[in-house]
């Protein structure tokens, strides 16, 4: 199992890093990203923590480690700085906390992330059908969630990445030890979006193409 969205206590997480992987290793996991929530005011702070906990376990566990950061109410404009931040101080894997329907986060959060090249956008909530078909063309993966909340819009989110070809990838975006999944459980809440069993072992697939994708460019 592949998890590309997930929170420690450098940000609103309840595990250390270390906790957080060894209870993802238990559960299954291969590989999995850190990315938690940041704006220009610590993405410096969390990338040099994560980075370093990345490097140290290197060679010492066999899940692949990804640091990532996913940039969180960011006001639009300030988006492009924040993801060339995140760059420049060691994210792999940089996510933007999506327009979900359960937080006011800034109308156009998810043209501007789109436009700013990130790797994927989390939890899109009521996406536009003209930023679904952008998010296609520019190759961006759109999330799946099974966050509570979050995952209210997943079927639109389905629907729209269908219609315009958009890449759907799967994540918990996990907080605590609770959220962790089970490979049932993942396959269920795809096949509850409103996917065939097709279309889920696809978006599933796509979650380790990123990650391929990731490792090649290191």
């Amino acid at each position: 199992m592949i998890d590309l969205h997930m929170h420690t206590f450098f940000s609103d997480g309840e595990l250390i890093p270390s906790e957080l992987l060894q209870r993802a290793r238990a559960a299954g996991y291969t590989a999995m990203a850190i990315t938690d929530h940041a704006d220009s005011s610590n993405i410096e702070h969390i990338l040099t923590n994560i980075v370093k906990f990345v490097n140290d376990i290197q060679g010492h566990t066999d899940i692949t480690v990804i640091p990532g950061v996913e940039l969180t109410h960011v006001q639009p404009s300030l988006i492009p700085h924040c993801v060339k931040l995140s760059r420049k101080f060691g994210a792999k894997i940089v996510a933007v906390h999506g327009e979900t329907v359960v937080e006011p986060v800034a109308p156009g959060t998810n043209r501007a992330a789109i436009e700013a090249g990130v790797d994927f956008l989390a939890h899109p909530g009521l996406i536009a059908e003209e930023d679904a078909l952008l998010a296609s063309e520019k190759g961006i993966y759109l999330e799946l969630t099974t966050r509570r909340g979050h995952s209210l819009t997943n079927g639109h989110v389905a629907r729209l990445a269908q219609l315009y070809r958009a890449n759907l990838i799967l994540n918990t975006d996990s907080h605590s030890p609770g959220d962790l999944l089970s490979q049932p459980l993942r396959r269920a809440v795809i096949r509850g979006s409103g996917l065939d069993n097709a279309e889920m072992e696809k978006v599933l697939k796509n979650s380790a193409d990123l990650v391929e994708s990731i490792l090649q460019k290191q």
